[in-house]
């Protein structure tokens, strides 16, 4: 055993064919934590788009989304190369989920124009990020060594570009938003050229999974307040019915079949992992959504266009991205359901008819596969 103290040990990479990989606690923690901010951020979409401020909410939607889904990443790529579960490990994560919650405090604000406590959140979080990419680097050689020297720069780098977005205003800030998230996008691809961190596909494919029924419970939110707002009065019973059919639907479709399989290296994961941010983000968008149809008077196209485009999009990102291309008539299916989702939105209440266009497209992908 060695003598050194732990925070001079090496961090060691995790070997890619490891049994029982699974999410630890402290991974579980630091998504609970994202639960604050992703349910803010639904709800301030839910208030724009009620309230008629639909390019405003939807442009302040994607990005403040984009900036919480990207600090997931980085902490989940990383943990599942990296994860040593030592002492300075535990406390380089706890100061990331530190910065998670002041970015949480920092969404309302954000979603406004105003970054200043969401970047101060994204600096604690890229703090503890850099730490543990140059510990990493430590105990690495060659092409590994130079992998995570390339990604504690290309990290630190970008803080700089995002304290410049501000001073930033108007079409000026939204352009340094796009250069910044392509350069963030960018880092890991040009850092992994040399060598690949040794991700583990079950893990991957385990902690996405958690995600997601983590922005459904956005969607099983609205729809437990759709059950107290008809409780005893037979009102909007039929919203809160189509909203658990859509989240058993999506739940369903999700978790059809294991993904791991498909990640096998890094040319599929990247494209499979920086895709989810539309998965991830529709279904967020769902649940403000549905949001929107609980508190519009009666069906309206504004209410039923706000669920219908997220349905659409979250369709067509799974069959993409997460399900299997054969049988071909499986990903027909699902492609058909999306464009029926969109027509429904102009045909009068639109989520029952949602709801029973996803229970059918399940049904049939069902016996397609079976046969």
């Amino acid at each position: 055993m060695s003598t050194l103290p732990q925070w001079r040990r090496p961090m060691r990479a995790r070997d890619t064919r490891e049994a029982h990989r699974v999410a630890t606690p402290l991974e579980l923690l630091f998504d609970l934590c994202f639960v604050v901010a992703i349910a803010q951020l639904g709800q301030l979409l839910h208030h724009s788009v009620a309230e008629h401020h639909v390019a405003h909410g939807v442009a302040g939607y994607v990005m403040v989304f984009f900036a919480i889904w990207w600090a997931w990443m980085n902490f989940t790529w990383f943990a599942s190369a990296f994860d040593a579960d030592d002492v300075p490990y535990r406390l380089t994560a706890l100061l990331q989920i530190a910065g998670v919650l002041v970015l949480a405090a920092g969404v309302p604000a954000a979603f406004d124009g105003r970054l200043g406590v969401v970047t101060l959140g994204y600096v604690i979080m890229r703090i503890g990020l850099t730490a543990q990419w140059l510990r990493a680097a430590h105990g690495l050689r060659d092409d590994a060594r130079r992998t995570a020297l390339k990604m504690a720069a290309g990290v630190s780098a970008c803080m700089v570009g995002w304290a410049l977005i501000l001073f930033a205003h108007g079409t000026m800030h939204t352009a340094l938003f796009v250069v910044m998230a392509a350069a963030e996008l960018s880092v890991p691809v040009w850092a992994e050229r040399g060598w690949s961190t040794p991700w583990h596909p079950h893990h991957i494919a385990e902690r996405y999974g958690l995600l997601f029924i983590i922005v459904l419970g956005e969607i099983v939110l609205s729809t437990t307040l759709a059950v107290q707002g008809g409780f005893g009065t037979g009102r909007l019973w039929w919203v809160a019915g189509s909203g658990l059919l859509i989240v058993f639907a999506f739940w369903w479709l999700y978790f059809e079949q294991p993904v791991h399989d498909r990640l096998v290296d890094n040319r599929h994961a990247f494209v499979w992992g920086y895709g989810h941010f539309f998965v991830f983000g529709s279904a967020a968008a769902l649940g403000a959504g549905l949001a929107v149809a609980l508190t519009s008077d009666g069906p309206t196209l504004r209410g039923n266009l706000a669920v219908c485009i997220p349905v659409a999009v979250l369709l067509v990102s799974l069959q993409l991205l997460h399900l299997p291309s054969r049988p071909a008539a499986a990903a027909f299916v699902v492609y058909l359901a999306a464009a029926l989702v969109i027509c429904a939105a102009f045909a009068g209440p639109a989520l029952p008819l949602v709801a029973g266009l996803l229970v059918a497209a399940v049904a049939a992908r069902i016996m397609i596969r079976a046969r």
